[in-house]
């Protein structure tokens, strides 16, 4: 069969219009990873290379297949598939390759082939364009630079180039086999923490959150949330919030939190009064908060726990916290909104019942009781996935086996063999899709962690994180505050062209040795204030994607929905401030002095969405929105007296605020509009 044969099919991994046999390989291959990731995770573990060569190759050969060369929107043509099958075929050569020849590669290291080389050129050209079409050409750009940079020095392939770098970034310059084989024939370069942690972890719990979405568990959080929330006052909008926390916390997008939660909520939002740029902002700061939100925060936690070696049950644990502080923030945005513009819930006759949903999706919450168990029964983060993807079949399977022997017969329908057989083979489709999602919603993780290899590869080797040390301490002359503003700034600049994981990883090795040896900061506090900070890119214009896809479904400008985005993610930027200068909070210590960090951090994000928004019990005059900036200031000042002080005076503030409502209530005998 040819392309012009072929019916064309639009295919929603990559938006492209695919001939009938491309979307069937597109099938066997994603289900192979899977499959293979499957035997890996829980039956048979495979040694670093085996794992992350064979991993890579049949990721680069999705990536291959599902983004044409030349775009979405155009057939590829000769020329494109002549480009694409020799693509292809590089993915298969740079997994094979490792694969097969481990032995004698790791007999002969350091004295590298021939082929060696040639090899690692055709597996770094390979992975960055795979990269290009699954990531984004701003990842690409940097993967080649960090390559240029290396070969810039003295007894470089590009000595003259050397003499154009500023004194601190020169160094001596390396050439083309000594890159090459640190990039591809070495534990620090593609084959890198970066992809091995996307190679086990981070894909097992993908596919983990692919069958939960392929099962319906995104309506089923979504009416929970609406049972929960939705006759409050904006209640729509509270229950995106929810929703997203719950959604966000296994889909590991912020951008598939909007679309899937949103595709819902936006709606209902602007039909309570919310206005378009309004509801496509909360869903954005709602959505962005799901990769920060335990058990699964994205890939974060699995990366942070390898980088600082701290056990992943750990990092979900001290990452809870923060997370409820920024949800709250989000959600008191939500409500003074709905105060301010006299919006009211919803009718209870519009919403789900709670006891009718949990009937109908009760199921759900099953693998991810599973899954939390076994955490905290410390088994393999790795392991513990493939338990909960087992789970999630498991209790599917149960669930229409208990329909058919106990429901069907109630209810007076005829179970017959032609029956059974359809409910298996819908089944058996509904298998195959979960496994074809969770491979397609990992290519752009993965191919964004190869390239962030690359990067971490070439800042090993020419001490560039040394160098980045130095020009942070240098810039910010030691001031700790200055530091971590130079900190944002970077990750707002990277995250215009790289997804939150690259952008955490790219960041961490250049700025983490900085925070940790030069500032003092905890080295688990220093990943998650980068990890934190490298979400920006969701809510902050210029490039603000959460913000933009948010629009998409309000039918809003992209400027102002982002603006809204990051006028509500606040938390985002106040969060990590307060863990540096008050690490109790995270690294632990007297309970009484944990609580008063968390009372304290809540009520300064409390009152600084109040004073943003001008409004909390009534309008709030500028003068105590000015004492509330300021005190929010001195709560987050490391010093208890300090502290103390801006906690009272916030309590005035507020205090005197609602006040000034219940003389307005007594004066009109209603409640402030």
């Amino acid at each position: 069969m040819n392309e012009s044969t072929s019916p064309p099919v639009t295919m929603p991994g990559g938006n492209a219009i695919q001939p009938r046999f491309v979307l069937w390989l597109i099938t066997i291959v994603a289900v192979g990873l899977s499959l293979f990731q499957l035997y890996s995770a829980g039956i048979q573990p495979l040694g670093l290379f085996y794992q992350r060569g064979i991993h890579l190759a049949l990721v680069m050969m999705l990536a291959f297949l599902m983004f044409p060369v030349f775009g979405p929107s155009r057939k590829r043509g000769v020329l494109g598939w002549a480009i694409d099958i020799a693509f292809f075929s590089g993915a298969v050569i740079t997994g094979g390759y490792l694969v097969l020849y481990l032995d004698e590669i790791v007999s002969r290291a350091g004295f590298w082939s021939e082929t060696d080389i040639r090899v690692a050129i055709i597996a770094t050209v390979t992975v960055l364009e795979a990269s290009r079409r699954a990531v984004g050409l701003g990842m690409t750009v940097i993967g080649a630079l960090a390559i240029v940079y290396a070969f810039a020095g003295p007894r470089g392939e590009l000595p003259w180039l050397g003499e154009w770098l500023p004194g601190i970034m020169g160094h001596r310059g390396y050439g083309l086999d000594r890159v090459a084989g640190q990039l591809y024939l070495g534990q620090e370069g593609i084959f890198g923490l970066p992809l091995g942690v996307a190679a086990t972890y981070i894909f097992i719990f993908v596919l983990f959150g692919a069958f939960l979405e392929s099962t319906g568990a995104g309506k089923f959080f979504i009416d929970m949330a609406y049972a929960a929330t939705g006759r409050q006052r904006g209640g729509p909008a509270k229950a995106a919030v929810l929703a997203s926390a719950g959604m966000g916390s296994i889909s590991g997008s912020a951008i598939a939190n909007v679309v899937t939660t949103g595709a819902f909520t936006i709606p209902l939002m602007k039909r309570l009064g919310y206005k378009p740029h309004q509801a496509g902002g909360i869903e954005a700061a709602a959505s962005t908060g799901g990769q920060i939100m335990p058990p699964l925060m994205g890939a974060g936690a699995f990366l942070i726990a390898e980088y600082t070696n701290t056990p992943y049950l750990d990092v979900v644990k001290v990452s809870i916290l923060p997370a409820i502080m920024y949800f709250a923030t989000v959600y008191l945005f939500v409500h003074i909104i709905a105060l301010k513009q006299g919006m009211q819930g919803m009718a209870k006759s519009e919403l789900p019942q709670m006891r009718d949903v949990m009937r109908e999706g009760w199921h759900f919450l099953l693998p991810l009781a599973v899954l939390v168990w076994l955490l905290v029964m410390s088994m393999s983060p790795m392991r513990v996935g493939f338990y909960a993807v087992v789970t999630m079949v498991a209790v599917a399977v149960l669930r229409y086996a208990f329909w058919f022997l106990f429901i069907a017969p109630r209810q007076g329908q005829k179970v017959t063999l032609a029956s059974i057989r359809g409910v298996i083979w819908a089944g058996l489709v509904k298998l195959v899709e979960g496994l074809e999602l969770g491979a397609r919603n990992a290519v752009a993780v993965s191919m964004a962690c190869a390239v962030a290899g690359i990067i971490v590869g070439v800042v090993g080797l020419t001490g560039l994180g040394l160098k980045f040390s130095s020009m942070m301490m240098a810039f910010s002359g030691g001031n700790l505050l200055l530091a971590l503003l130079l900190v944002l700034l970077a990750s707002l600049v990277l995250g215009m062209g790289l997804p939150v994981t690259a952008s955490y990883i790219v960041l961490i090795v250049l700025v983490g040795p900085a925070l940790s040896n030069e500032f003092g900061v905890p080295l688990l506090i220093a990943h998650l204030v980068v990890f934190w900070y490298s979400q920006d890119s969701n809510v902050t214009p210029p490039i603000a994607l959460a913000g933009f896809a948010g629009a998409a479904i309000a039918g809003s400008k992209p400027m102002e929905t982002g603006i809204q985005a990051w006028k509500f993610a606040k938390g985002l930027y106040l969060i990590p401030v307060f863990m540096v200068y008050n690490p109790e909070i995270i690294m632990g210590g007297p309970v009484l002095v944990v609580a008063w960090n968390a009372v304290i951090a809540i009520l300064a994000l409390c009152a600084f969405a109040a004073a943003l928004e001008g409004y909390l019990f009534t309008r709030m005059s500028w003068l105590p929105r000015i004492a509330i900036s300021a005190a929010i200031v001195a709560v987050f000042y490391p010093n208890l007296m300090v502290e103390a002080a801006g906690v009272v005076v916030m309590i005035v503030a507020i205090g005197g605020n609602w006040l000034a409502s219940r003389r307005e209530v007594g004066a009109t005998g209603t409640g402030p509009a």
